[in-house]
């Protein structure tokens, strides 16, 4: 009887393991995943609050671009044609360059969440 006492608290002490071993992991796993939102979502508001400043300065800058220039050709509507196409064509670059972007960002995410 000693024997089989032995192995049922082996096993016992196994499936303990066990259990405990799924639980920590468990746990871990929703730290990880809690970590990499939390930093997800604080690097999206930082980028968001940045990205809105930018815009507006970028809005006044091209408001005031156009109008020294228009002032400068002595026409106010050539200046803002020529500010709107300098826009569109800074806006094409990023789009050409968009296959290289996403790219760089799977690249950058994929290290951030697998280490």
């Amino acid at each position: 009887m000693n024997i089989f006492e032995s192995i049922n608290e082996s096993t016992t002490n196994v499936v303990k393991s066990g259990e405990d071993y799924i639980k920590y992991t468990h746990a871990y796993y929703k730290l990880k995943i809690f970590q990499l939102l939390s930093l997800s979502f604080s690097q999206i508001i930082k980028l968001a609050l940045v990205g809105v400043f930018l815009f507006l300065g970028l809005i006044f800058l091209a408001i005031a671009a156009a109008i020294a220039l228009g002032n400068l050709l002595e026409s106010i509507s050539l200046g803002i044609l020529i500010v709107g196409l300098t826009l569109i064509l800074f806006g094409l670059i990023p789009y050409a360059l968009r296959k290289r972007i996403d790219k760089t960002i799977l690249n950058k995410f994929s290290k951030s969440f697998f280490d």
